[in-house]
C-alpha cells in the first residue's frame, strides 16, 4: 500500500553514469538512462522483441540498446532501430516522468498526466555552498511504513544504536507530536546531558569541547509519500539548545528518502547534511562512514520485524505514546492511497 501519484527518489546520478540502471519502483520495473542531451529518461524495463530487460543492455548516442538482439529504443519509449528489421509497427514502451534535482533522480510511477515537477520538495541544503552532504543507499526487505515508524520514533536509538547515538536520556525525554496538514512533526529535547560518541565526534569537528554537558534535540519531519528529514544536534548546555548560535553547537539534517520497491522491500536513500565546516571533506567522509554504520544497524531489526509480521498477520500490535509520529504518518498515507483508489474506480 503506497501512493503512486507522487515523486520518489529513484537513484543518484552516479548510478546512471554511462550505463542504464534497472530498478523496480512501487512495483513498476523501470530502466533509467541519459538521452542524447544527457537528460534523464525512464522507460519500462522490457524489450518489446523478446521481453529481455533493457537495463542489461547499453546506452549508445542517447538510445537504449538491448543486450539480447540489439533493439534500440529512444527516450520516448519508441523503438528506433533493430538490425535487419523494420520497426515502424513495434509497440511503444511506457515512459515515466523523471527529473534530476538536488543531487537525486526523481520518478513519478503513477498517472503520468498528473506529474508536476514543481511538486518535487525543495531541499535548501542541496543548493547551498554553506552545507555539505554525504549519503548512501541500502536495499532493505521490509514494508516502507516500517522504516517510517522507525524514523518517527527515535526511542529505539537507546537500544539499536547504543554504541553511537543512543543514550538512556532519550527514553526519559517524552516526545511531542503535531500534525500540520499532510506533514507530521515529532520532537524531543534533552537538556544538560553528556553527548554520545557520534555527537562528541561532531562537536570536535566544529572545534568544540566534547567533554562538557550539552543540550540535544531531535525533530523528525514526515512528508508524503515517504520522506523523513530529521533536524538533530547538540549545543553546549545553557547556550540556547536548538536555537544556540552556530559557534556553540553541532547540528545537521538527517536525510531519509524511502522508496518502495514492493510491498515488502524498499530502496533507502540515507545521508546527513550539515552546515558547519562544509568545506572539510575529511569530516564529511567521517560523518558519512559513521551514519552508514548507524543506519546499517537498523537493517536486521527491520527485516526480522517484517518476517514476524508476515508470519503472524493476525497479531494486533500495541500503539504507545512514543508511536504517535508513525501512527499519524500512516493515517496520512492511508488517506492518500484511498483518494487514489477512489479516483481510479470512477467510471
Amino acid at each position: 500500500m503506497y501512493p503512486k501519484n507522487t515523486w520518489y527518489v529513484a537513484c543518484t546520478p552516479d548510478e546512471i553514469a554511462g550505463k542504464p540502471l534497472g530498478r523496480q519502483i512501487c512495483g513498476e520495473k523501470i530502466v533509467f538512462f541519459r538521452g542524447p542531451d544527457q537528460q534523464v529518461a525512464a522507460v519500462e524495463d522490457f524489450c518489446p522483441h523478446r521481453g529481455a530487460p533493457l537495463s542489461l543492455g547499453r546506452v549508445e548516442d542517447g538510445q537504449l540498446v538491448c543486450g539480447y538482439h540489439g533493439l534500440a529504443m529512444g527516450c520516448d519509449g519508441k523503438t528506433a532501430a533493430m538490425p535487419g528489421q523494420r520497426v515502424r509497427g513495434f509497440p511503444c514502451n511506457k515512459t515515466y516522468a523523471a527529473v534530476e534535482r538536488h543531487g537525486f533522480i526523481w520518478v513519478w510511477p503513477g498517472d503520468q498526466a498528473l506529474a508536476d515537477a514543481t511538486s518535487i520538495p525543495h531541499l535548501h541544503w542541496a543548493e547551498s555552498d554553506e552545507w555539505a552532504y554525504g549519503g548512501g543507499l541500502y536495499h532493505i526487505a521490509c514494508d516502507y511504513r516500517l522504516m517510517i515508524d522507525n524514523l518517527m520514533d527515535l526511542t529505539h536509538e537507546t537500544y539499536v544504536h547504543a554504541s553511537s547515538i543512543g543514550q538512556k536520556e532519550i527514553d526519559e525525554a517524552a516526545p511531542t507530536t503535531a500534525v500540520e496538514g499532510d506533514h507530521v512533526v515529532t520532537a524531543r529535547h534533552m537538556e544538560n546531558i553528556m553527548a554520545p560518541p557520534f555527537w562528541r565526534m561532531a562537536l570536535r569537528g566544529n572545534g568544540l569541547a566534547d567533554d562538557v554537558p550539552v543540550d540535544r534535540w531531535q525533530i523528525c519531519r514526515f512528508s508524503p509519500p515517504s520522506h523523513v528529514l530529521i533536524e538533530v544536534g547538540v549545543a553546549h548546555a545553557g547556550k540556547g539548545g536548538y536555537h544556540a548560535d552556530a559557534r556553540d553547537k553541532a547540528s545537521s539534517i538527517v536525510v531519509d528518502f524511502i522508496t518502495p520497491e514492493s510491498d515488502t522491500s524498499i530502496w533507502y536513500f540515507w545521508g546527513m547534511a550539515r552546515n558547519f565546516n562544509p568545506g572539510d571533506t575529511a569530516l564529511t567522509a567521517t560523518i558519512r562512514e559513521g551514519q552508514g554504520k548507524i543506519f546499517s544497524e537498523d537493517l536486521e531489526m527491520l527485516e526480522r520485524q517484517q518476517q514476524n509480521l508476515l508470519a503472524y498477520p493476525q497479531r494486533n500490535l500495541l500503539k504507545l505514546n512514543i508511536d504517535a509520529g508513525g501512527v499519524q504518518s500512516r493515517r496520512i498515507l492511508e488517506r492518500l492511497v484511498a483518494a487514489e483508489l477512489g479516483k481510479e474506480q470512477q467510471p
